[in-house]
């Protein structure tokens, strides 16, 4: 009788342990725009092609070569400038509808979504994961009026633009298809390896654009959902949802382009995201405000390794949250 008493009272901690385990916390923090935010990603500043302000040598890709530009059916003459501006968030989470980055504010309306998934493979160690995730426009700088009266800012107010919970196209493989059937091009041996040589290039400075169906060192960009099939850690697979759910938004022609010749007047449709023209910033569980190598933002597809360690911790600690600094080019004065 006592020995069956032990076996039940063993099986109930057990179920209690796994259920306890199997519980998703909701927890989160609104960035400090003093102590989250690495201002230094801004730089360099450009007017024309050439850079008159930049600090630890911050990377930077083409910007037109005239400084002086026109804009408009009765052209205004401006000058050309350049700089990263931090407009958009996005955040990747394991609970369904859990805001992070407005503090761990649980926004579910009772509609059924996936919760995230690890799973290990039969005979090996390598596992494939899923996340939800969600897509904010925030124009830090223009809300914070910390620049007045600068025309080239986007502007308007912190807002909660995307929610992969609700969209059945985050959750499937085949739907996601649908918005990327150029991804049959791709699902070969060469196209694959080419991501390698993508990945150095992240590593060293910026991916290669044409190399648009590659993430660099976080694999492939498509299947544009949540579905990760070798996740190696929760920083990595997040930067690579992050990029997966950007690019998701430039084809569903939510995300604009806004550098280059082409921007000087204003953003316009790009449909292919460039993933060159985006810098992201880790700012939840633990911004990444230490200078690596003298930079705190790190280009789309950049390895993980250096930046990323110790950034991931247990239970309050594995979801997370990306400031993107968009590359933007205008005709100042327009």
């Amino acid at each position: 009788m006592t020995t069956r008493l032990f076996h039940l009272l063993v099986l109930f901690i057990a179920c209690c342990s796994t259920a306890q385990a199997g519980a998703l916390t909701c927890t989160g923090k609104f960035p400090n725009p003093l102590t989250d935010i690495c201002w230094s990603c801004l730089l360099p500043l450009s007017i024309g092609a050439a850079q008159i302000g930049n600090l630890g040598g911050q990377e930077d890709i083409e910007n037109p070569s005239n400084p002086v530009c026109s804009c408009g059916v009765n052209p205004t003459i401006g000058l050309s400038v350049g700089f990263w501006e931090p407009v958009r968030q996005v955040e990747v989470v394991r609970k369904p509808f859990c805001l992070v980055t407005m503090g761990g504010i649980n926004l579910d309306p009772g509609l059924p979504a996936a919760e995230a998934a690890l799973q290990t493979r039969d005979g090996g160690n390598a596992s494939k994961s899923f996340y939800q995730a969600h897509f904010y426009v925030n124009p830090v700088l223009y809300w914070l009026d910390v620049i007045a009266d600068f025309p080239c800012l986007e502007r308007g107010g912190f807002d909660l633009a995307y929610l992969t919970e609700v969209d059945p196209l985050w959750a499937d493989d085949e739907l996601s298809l649908i918005l990327h059937p150029d991804a049959a091009l791709f699902a070969n041996p060469v196209a694959i390896a080419a991501c390698a040589a993508d990945c150095v290039a992240a590593s060293v400075g910026f991916g290669v654009r044409d190399l648009f169906w590659c993430a660099g060192c976080q694999g492939g960009l498509y299947p544009m959902d949540g579905h990760v099939p070798v996740h190696l850690g929760g920083i990595p697979t997040s930067v690579l949802i992050a990029q997966r759910l950007t690019a998701k938004m430039h084809r569903e022609l939510l995300a604009w382009g806004a550098h280059g010749t082409a921007g000087l007047c204003g953003p316009y449709f790009e449909p292919v995201m460039d993933k060159r023209a985006y810098k992201t910033q880790l700012t939840y569980p633990i911004p990444n405000t230490g200078k690596d190598g003298g930079k705190c933002c790190q280009p789309f597809g950049r390895t993980t390794v250096l930046w990323g360690a110790g950034k991931e911790y247990p239970v309050q600690g594995e979801d997370f949250a990306y400031l993107l600094f968009r590359k933007r080019n205008c005709c100042l004065g327009y």
